[in-house]
Formats: structure tokens, C-alpha cells, sequence
């Protein structure tokens, strides 16, 4: 599971989640954590220094969650294509609409954590993604899956999970035109 972080590794690029969180996602899916430490300036020799880590482990393939943009998936290949990568994009080109529909059906959990401010208000931080969000984001002109960046996630709990990912929220913030949300892993209850 590669991530990318700030350059303290404090938190992941456009998410702004923890360390602590996504080595909980890693455990439950049972990967093995690959993070690249970078600023928005050198995230692509960053990301290109994951890429040959997993490479020299033996890995062949690199899987992607893009879905629309072509600049996207091309991206995804050039980076993969010098490591000798498969870039893998199981979603590319289906409906957001679709998508968004079969992860609710999925039974799977996610929480907002990053909102638009543009596109969403601060109330959004912390809902979870459910049917009910669907008429308002269309109503709002937001993509279903947030690939215009209309908002980010953290995925609480999947069938690929081994058990619940469960978070508390610690804060909020607004940086530049985006409303975070902070989340600590809840050790209580996990």
C-alpha cells in the first residue's frame, strides 16, 4: 500500500490523514506499508522512489482508483512504465454514479474528511457516505465519487477489511479553500 506524506510524514498528501490510520487500513487489509515522503514539488521523484521499492520486491503490478481524466491514467503508466509496473485501473471509465451506488450497496464505510470549500461546507466534514448523499451532491453539481476533488475520504470498514477501522474526530480546520477534518484511530474501541 504505497502513500505519499508531507515531507515530516506527518500527514498524506490530499487526504491529510495520520500515519497512525492508514497503517490501521494496511493492517486490516493485510498490506505492507510503502510511504514516500515529499512536498507537492517533488512528489513525482518521490512516488517514482515507491514505485522502485515495490519493484525490487517482486511486484508486478500497481493498482490506481482513477476513474475520469485521461491525464490521470496516463500518469499512472509513465510513472510505472521505468520500474517495469503494470499500471492497473479497474474503475477507469465507469459511471460515478455506478460506482457511488455499488460501494453503498457494498456495505462499506466511509467518512468525509476533506470538503471543497467551494463545492461543500464545513457540515460535511465527518458524514458518512450513504444514499441520502447522492441527490445532494447532484443537486450541489458534485461529482458522486469527488474526482473534480470535491472531497476526499477515509474508508472505515469494507468486506476487504478483517475487521472495523474505528476513528474519533480531534479538530478541524479550514487550509486554503478546503474544510479537514482530523481523526485520531479510536483505541478504545478498536
Amino acid at each position: 500500500m504505497i502513500t505519499m506524506f508531507d515531507d515530516a510524514a506527518e500527514r498524506s498528501r490530499s487526504h491529510g490523514l495520520r500515519p497512525e490510520i492508514l497503517d490501521a487500513q494496511a493492517d486490516r487489509l493485510g498490506l505492507r506499508r510503502v510511504i514516500g515522503r515529499c512536498s507537492w514539488s517533488t512528489y513525482n521523484d518521490a512516488f517514482s522512489r515507491a514505485l522502485a521499492a515495490v519493484a525490487a520486491d517482486g511486484i508486478t503490478h500497481v493498482v490506481f482508483g482513477d476513474i475520469l481524466f485521461e491525464e490521470h491514467r496516463q500518469w499512472a503508466e509513465r510513472m510505472c512504465e521505468p520500474h517495469r509496473l503494470t499500471a492497473v485501473e479497474p474503475l477507469w471509465g465507469l459511471s460515478t454514479t455506478t460506482l457511488y451506488e455499488e460501494w453503498i450497496a457494498s456495505g462499506g464505510d466511509a467518512l468525509i474528511v476533506t470538503a471543497r470549500a467551494q463545492f461543500l461546507d464545513a457540515t460535511w466534514l465527518g458524514r458518512r457516505l450513504d444514499a441520502a448523499c447522492l441527490p445532494e451532491f447532484t443537486r450541489l453539481g458534485v461529482d458522486p465519487c469527488g474526482e473534480r476533488g470535491e472531497y476526499h475520504t477515509v474508508v472505515t470498514n469494507t468486506p476487504l477489511f478483517n475487521r472495523p477501522l474505528r476513528l474519533r474526530p480531534c479538530g478541524s480546520a479550514r487550509r486554503s479553500d478546503c474544510w479537514a477534518l482530523d481523526m485520531v484511530v479510536d483505541d478504545a474501541a478498536d
